[in-house]
């Protein structure tokens, strides 16, 4: 390792579906001799370190040959139309599967022939075998036994042993053509729809980046009648140094500084402060924020890769990539238990054949008694049955839950940090408090009332909602200067404004207010607004805490806002004035700690800490960006629903370790019955069935199911 340089090289990969793909990948690369080898199934990416670049061709070839499709990141995939490969699958198959299903419940001659079951069995059995089958074989080939082997072997099992009856002609008993197309029918279900979580998840990147301004006005050396001239450019194009025109409504092009002009800028984005900030000459102002009022000329101090957005773009990337990976309890299981229940079966028929006189015919009977008692067709159906009942529950009471993965993790996070603004709080004004200095508080709400409704400013429309119906007064001249604020003269000459800290600076000191309201340039009175808070936030932060939950808050807003909101709901930890880049470090540094962290947010400044933690939430009125980095989201961002959400996913986890159990306990404790012969191939199938059956009947029950 001494003097080689080692890169890094990453690339897309099609045909990734579940984590065991991802772990396949990995060891495969590693074992190459690849270093800091991580790959997400989740992105579609793939990464690792080299000293030799020699090597690549080896580690692509490496990929190709466990059947995945490779191409560099750089190089954007087209997005194709129509149904996804997962989805013509499931399809297909259900079709044939459902007249199986029906003849155990239709007494109808023709769908219980043997030969007519056989022929709906072979094109499932046949996709089955395709899909199953050649993910388990890149698995075993990698070192893995996945949760495909598993499916594979339980399908495979329960087709055989039904085929087997139907060449003897053995009769009805050993007809169990049903449960294989069914096994490979309802996974392939589960897989469809973590495939369409996944496809929805990924894109985030790509909503992050159409926030970046596609075109900027250039203000350029040239003069035109006097005028500089200004001329449409494309931003990517902007270098630093360059000096750019923005108006009212405008995205900021570049990250820079105000070298002319003012305005009132949304930074919401970028900060989470759900007030506007005012910009005036020499302030800094951020690509992607929005000029709400005014105009700006800005000279270009980070153009591109450099700017806050495109970092913020990096950093999700990064954060996606970094995720935990989900330890499937399953996986585990089978790593085991496959091999075991393998030899024993090969174990059973060479000691009943070899070893005594039996028949070939009925050694592999008992062989495959065993393999049937211990097939896992139980198992495939534990984690996809109470997967859909629990997520279909959970949608019904308002909450999405992305995927198996997101159930998993989310029921053990032991922290949630909020964001404030849009998620504890709804992002509306209210009026926390108006002081008068030598006027009352009348006269003083005519004046706010009335220089305020000749502004569409955020605030302003707040404080005219707010002092509706107020006594009106009638100016004789109103004007909005842009980035102070609205002045105006009565009949008797008298001059009101109504501005931010700006206009009142020579007159207190005191900045601590978000309105200041002058009479003939003496202060008579100041406004302080809050973030309304969100109905019943103070409620769920009290039952979260009950359940030992350990609650922290985490915004870009001003530290006194941060503390009052903070105070009057319950939460004694707050992180304030936080860019995307210092909330990263809080999640790192409390998942250092041993955490399972959970980030509640909204806006594009969270999406780096959403997809960072063990577990993303965000409310459905949120940034789609939020919404698609996220892992849980509140419908109609209630956050009363988050509480819920943590109870339901624990309660799905809870059964979905009890239909482990239940897919493990008849087959393990007849085994020994089955390898001494005391138990025909019918019992087992018929343990075997009786299984799934206590599995599907544990996961519908979840529907009705207390949480707790």
């Amino acid at each position: 390792m001494s003097g080689k340089l080692f890169k890094t090289y990453t690339y897309k990969v099609e045909g990734m579906t579940c984590t065991n793909c991802a772990l396949g990948i990995q060891r495969s690369l590693e074992k190459e001799g690849f270093g800091e080898v991580q790959v997400d199934f989740t992105s579609g990416e793939v990464s690792f370190s080299t000293g030799d670049d020699n090597m690549l061709p080896r580690a692509l070839k490496r990929i190709g040959e466990l059947g995945y499709t490779v191409a560099e990141r750089s190089a954007d995939m087209e997005e194709k139309k129509g149904l996804a490969p997962i989805e013509k699958k499931f399809w297909f198959t259900v079709i044939f599967t459902i007249p199986l299903v029906l003849a155990m419940f239709i007494p109808i001659d023709f769908l219980h022939n043997d030969l007519f079951q056989l022929a709906l069995t072979i094109p499932v059995f046949a996709v089955g075998f395709w899909h199953f089958g050649r993910s388990a074989w890149f698995s075993l080939r990698a070192g893995v036994t996945n949760m495909d082997v598993l499916i594979f072997l339980g399908s495979t099992a329960a087709f055989i042993y039904s085929l087997i009856g139907t060449i003897y002609g053995l009769g009805h008993d050993y007809m169990f053509y049903e449960t294989s197309a069914s096994i490979i029918s309802i996974v392939l279900f589960g897989n469809m729809l973590e495939h369409r979580s996944v496809k929805k998840t990924s894109s985030a990147i790509d909503d992050l980046a159409r926030l970046q301004n596609n075109t900027a006005r250039l203000i350029t050396s040239e003069m035109h009648e006097g005028q500089e001239y200004v001329e449409e450019v494309d931003a990517s194009l902007l270098e630093k140094g360059q000096r750019v025109l923005v108006n009212t409504g405008d995205k900021i092009p570049v990250d820079g500084e105000v070298y002319w002009g003012s305005g009132s800028v949304d930074e919401g984005i970028i900060s989470g402060e759900s007030i506007p900030v005012e910009k005036q000459k020499g302030d800094k102002v951020v690509g992607g924020t929005v000029l709400l009022s005014g105009t700006m000329k800005v000279v270009a101090t980070a153009t591109g890769k450099d700017t806050v957005l495109a970092q913020i773009i990096e950093l999700v990337r990064e954060a996606q990539r970094d995720k935990p990976k989900l330890q499937n309890l399953a996986d585990k299981i089978s790593q085991i238990f496959v091999p075991v229940v393998v030899m024993l079966a090969l174990l059973t028929i060479g000691y009943w054949f070899v070893g005594t006189e039996l028949p070939f015919r009925d050694s592999l009977m008992r062989g495959i008694a065993v393999l049937v008692i211990a097939c896992p067709c139980a198992l495939g159906l534990a984690i996809p049955t109470a997967v859909v009942v629990g997520i279909g529950r959970s949608a019904k009471n308002g909450i999405l839950i992305k995927g198996g993965t997101a159930i998993d993790k989310f029921a053990a996070v032991d922290t949630m940090v909020f964001d404030k603004t849009g998620t504890l709080t709804t992002g509306q004004f209210r009026i926390r408090n108006l002081t008068c200095f030598g006027k009352t508080e009348e006269s003083v709400r005519s004046v706010f009332y009335s220089l305020e409704k000749h502004s569409s400013h955020p605030i302003a429309k707040a404080i005219t909602q707010y002092f509706k119906g107020a006594g009106e007064i009638r100016f004789e001249q109103v004007n909005e200067q842009k980035g102070l604020g609205v002045e105006a003269v009565d009949k008797e000459g008298n001059v009101f404004i109504a501005g931010s800290f700006r206009i009142a600076s020579h007159l207190t000191s005191d900045d601590s207010h978000n309105v200041y309201l002058l009479m003939n340039d003496q202060l008579i009175a100041v406004l302080d607004l809050d973030d309304e808070l969100k109905p019943g936030a103070a409620e769920t932060i009290a039952r979260l805490k009950r359940k030992g939950i350990r609650i922290v808050m985490l915004s870009g807003d001003r530290q006194q806002r941060c503390d009052v909101i903070a105070a009057s709901i319950g939460i004694d930890e707050v992180y304030a004035e936080q860019m995307p880049a210092m909330k990263l470090e809080v999640i790192d540094r409390l998942s250092a700690e041993g955490r399972k962290v959970a980030m509640i947010g909204d806006g594009v400044n969270d999406a780096p800490a959403l997809a960072r933690a063990y577990v993303g939430v965000s409310m459905s009125d949120a940034t789609q960006v939020a919404v698609k980095s996220a892992e849980v989201i509140l419908l109609k961002g209630d956050l009363n629903l988050l509480e819920k959400a943590f109870v339901a996913t624990r309660t799905t986890l809870r059964t979905v370790k009890e239909n482990l159990f239940w897919a493990f306990f008849y087959n393990v404790a007849a085994i020994p019955l089955a390898m001494i012969g005391l138990l025909t191939p019918i019992v087992a199938a018929g343990a075997m069935a009786a299984s799934d059956i206590i599995v599907v009947l544990n996961s519908l029950r979840l529907k009705k199911r207390k949480l707790r």
